[in-house]
């Protein structure tokens, strides 16, 4: 039997990871060996995602966290080699864009291991944005390259990528497969709504974790007034990263709205099937918001899913506290139709069936 080792780290990738490892297993025939970085590493960020989900546990933990971009990428490039020369595997899954991501790669591709790389072709075409390198250098050095929409394709195009040895291949969103899959399961189990006394639109679901933003106080500090004048009109809940939760308390900055702990799958679906729309720099909850059919005003200066915008689901407001109060009065107010299927169906098991075209 063929083996893969799939390189996780961050809640997004927990919820891709947890498709195609379902698919994997019913099929039966990978091996799949998982191995948690530990980029992640807040319990509800992480284990929560393994238990809820059913993922099933990763046989390795490298527990590599709370470091600079460097020592991080480093330290998991290094400890992935060794787990590479231990499982000798015929390829390695890396997900998306972050430091997981590239070092699994680079691991890999020193090794002479095919790479598959899930979310390939996205471009914010910000260099400042760790996870724009990250990406980038991804998608270079891999082998498959499973492109979630026409834009990403078109991007890698552009860059060249049909002069290089490797496989282009549009598959769509794996994402909207975990939200179909798991929103029965998450209404039975979550209690997050009851518990927070919430009521079906009557409150704006709001992330904020980038570095962009939270290392920058004059943009964090304008984000969070828009949140606060919103919070006056609609009750604002915001399940507070880490990273944005340790910057307030050092710099004792204190809001109205709501503020909760991070929160599992579970009660993230529940948050975005029943809010009246969401706020965030999170490319992940971009799309989950259009898979729950709710718009999403991007608290960034650009979003890799352009299609998102074009299409009037979202809008980018950058940390303009103008901007961001008034795209929320627009979205409140709008009847838009989400039933234009922008990122495909039964991606899952597409990508299944190209992993193990490339296995042979």
């Amino acid at each position: 039997m063929k083996k893969i080792v799939s390189i996780l780290g961050a809640r997004p990738q927990f919820v891709k990871a947890a498709v195609l490892s379902r698919i994997i297993k019913n099929h039966g025939q990978i091996d799949e060996v998982i191995v948690h970085t530990g980029q992640h590493y807040d319990a509800n960020m992480s284990d929560i995602f393994f238990e809820e989900m059913e993922i099933p546990k990763p046989q390795y933990n490298l527990n590599i966290n709370e470091m600079s971009h460097g020592a991080m990428t480093g330290h998991m490039f290094e400890e992935i080699e060794k787990l590479l020369h231990i499982e000798k595997p015929d390829a390695v899954v890396v997900y998306g864009d972050t430091n997981s991501t590239l070092a699994g790669a680079l691991a890999a591709k020193k090794m002479n291991i095919k790479i598959v790389h899930i979310e390939a072709g996205l471009r914010s075409f910000n260099m400042k944005m760790p996870e724009e390198v990250n990406r980038t250098l991804t998608d270079r050095i891999s082998d498959l390259l499973l492109c979630p929409t026409d834009i990403a394709i078109e991007n890698l195009q552009k860059e060249g990528f049909e002069h290089f040895d490797c496989k282009i291949l549009k598959c769509g969103d794996i994402m909207k497969d975990a939200v179909s899959f798991y929103a029965t399961m998450s209404a039975e189990k979550s209690s997050i709504i009851h518990d927070l006394k919430l009521t079906k639109d009557a409150f704006v679901l709001a992330t904020i974790h980038r570095q962009e933003n939270t290392d920058d106080l004059e943009k964090l500090a304008a984000i969070f007034e828009g949140l606060e004048e919103i919070h006056e009109e609609v009750k604002v809940v915001m399940p507070l990263h880490p990273r944005t939760r340790a910057i307030l308390e050092r710099h004792k900055l204190n809001y109205n709205f709501v503020m909760i702990d991070p929160v599992g799958y579970f009660d993230m679906l529940e948050l975005l099937k029943l809010c009246t729309l969401v706020i965030s720099d999170s490319g992940g909850l971009q799309k989950e918001a259009y898979f729950n059919k709710k718009h999403c005003v991007i608290a960034r200066e650009e979003t890799e899913w352009v299609e998102l915008v074009t299409h009037g689901f979202a809008e980018v407001v950058g940390s303009d506290k103008e901007k961001l109060v008034k795209a929320f009065h627009r979205f409140k107010n709008s009847d838009a139709d989400f039933s234009k299927n922008l990122y495909g169906h039964g991606v899952g098991e597409q990508i299944h069936q190209e992993i193990l075209s490339i296995l042979k």
